[in-house]
Order: structure tokens, then C-alpha cells, then sequence
């Protein structure tokens, strides 16, 4: 409820002759384009002796909730973390990027980025946005070692014609493999088991006995 009052009280409202108009009057306030920015409809009531209606708007940039929202979890998360950390919120098309840095920021590294990876799933979970976090260049250092892993792989099993299930991987893991060890002729992936972390099968697409 509390949560509902505050984003009523910074969500400001724009008023029309109908809701175009009302929309057109966000525009030009918001200065954006309507396809930037979410509304809803506050009021639409016909104005004092009937003569012509008034329909009132609530429009705010799309983005700004969960912007919001990840912030809220992540300032919460760090007075109860015991880590020297910041962090600044960044957004570029439809992804919110989350970038730690402070003097603690290689324990998040720790164990190939567990902590690190364990933020953002669970921001992906609070956020109807995707959200990618990153810290040291983390990310850009593992998708290269996982891209190089992957098509060592999956070049060996387009060589010896035996499949190969590879060790428990997150989702975000999961997807550098595939797209990897599917560009390579003669070989493809699945994922096998449940839950957030699975292996990786890459397998051979040539049925032919060797």
C-alpha cells in the first residue's frame, strides 16, 4: 500500500479533452515519445454542466519501476552485506546494467563470480526488466573463456563423433555454450536436467555410425 502511495505522489498526471489529448500533453511535458513511456487512466468524467469531458492521465518513462525497485533491493542488500561496495545503475534500451565497484569488490568475483551471478538472478526475479550485472569486467572476461571452452568442445565431438555433457551451468552460461557449439558444422546442444543450473549436451547431428 505504501509502495502504491509513493508512486502515485511521483508519478505526475496529465489532463485532455480525451485521451489523446492527454497523451499528447505527456509528450510534449515528458518530452518523449508515447512508445518511451507507460500510462494509465486516473479519471475521465464529463466537465461542469455537461459541456465536454476531461480525461486524466498518469505517464511515467518505461523503466523507471524497476529501475526502482532494483535499486531499493540493492540498497537494502548492502546496509546487511558485509562489503565495501557501491554500485551505479545504467540503462540502455530495454536492459538495466548494474555495475559494482569499492574495496571489496573481488569477493564478488570470488569462485568465478558466484555472488555476483547470484545478485543478478535474483534482481531478474524483482525486475520485469532484464538486468545484467558486472563488475572488473567480469562479464566480458567469462563470456570470452566460456566461448573459447564451448568450441574447443564442440569441435572435438564434430572430430570424434562422441557426445560430451558438460559440467552445471547457469542459464546465462548455458546460452554462450549453445550459441557457440551451434556454429560449429555438424555438432548441436541441449540442456539436460531442472531447476538453475543444468548441463550442457553437445552432441553430434550426423547419425551415421563411425
Amino acid at each position: 500500500m505504501e509502495k502504491e502511495e509513493k508512486l502515485e505522489a511521483e508519478v505526475p498526471e496529465f489532463k485532455g479533452k480525451n485521451l489523446e489529448d492527454a497523451i499528447l500533453h505527456a509528450e510534449h511535458k515528458l518530452k518523449i515519445p508515447r512508445s518511451e513511456f507507460n500510462y494509465e487512466v486516473v479519471t475521465e468524467k464529463t466537465r461542469l454542466f455537461g459541456i465536454g469531458k476531461e480525461v486524466v492521465i498518469r505517464a511515467w518513462p518505461k523503466g523507471t519501476a524497476d529501475e526502482g525497485a532494483v535499486a531499493k533491493f540493492l540498497d537494502e542488500l548492502l546496509v546487511v552485506l558485509p562489503l565495501e561496495v557501491s554500485y551505479q545503475l545504467r540503462r540502455k534500451n530495454d536492459i538495466i546494467f548494474v555495475v559494482f565497484d569499492g574495496a571489496d569488490k573481488q569477493l564478488l568475483l570470488w569462485k568465478d563470480g558466484q555472488l555476483l551471478l547470484a545478485i543478478q538472478h535474483v534482481l531478474n526475479k524483482i525486475s520485469t526488466q532484464k538486468v545484467q550485472v558486472d563488475c572488473e569486467f567480469f562479464r566480458k572476461r567469462k563470456e570470452k573463456r566460456l566461448r573459447d571452452f564451448a568450441q574447443d568442445a564442440a569441435r572435438q565431438v564434430a572430430a570424434s563423433g562422441r557426445p560430451e555433457v558438460l559440467d552445471p551451468m547457469n542459464p546465462y552460461e548455458r546460452r554462450i555454450v549453445h550459441i557457440v557449439a551451434n556454429q560449429i558444422p555438424g555438432v548441436t546442444s541441449e540442456s539436460l536436467g531442472e531447476g538453475f543450473l543444468k548441463r550442457v549436451k553437445i552432441f553430434p547431428t550426423d547419425k551415421r555410425p563411425r
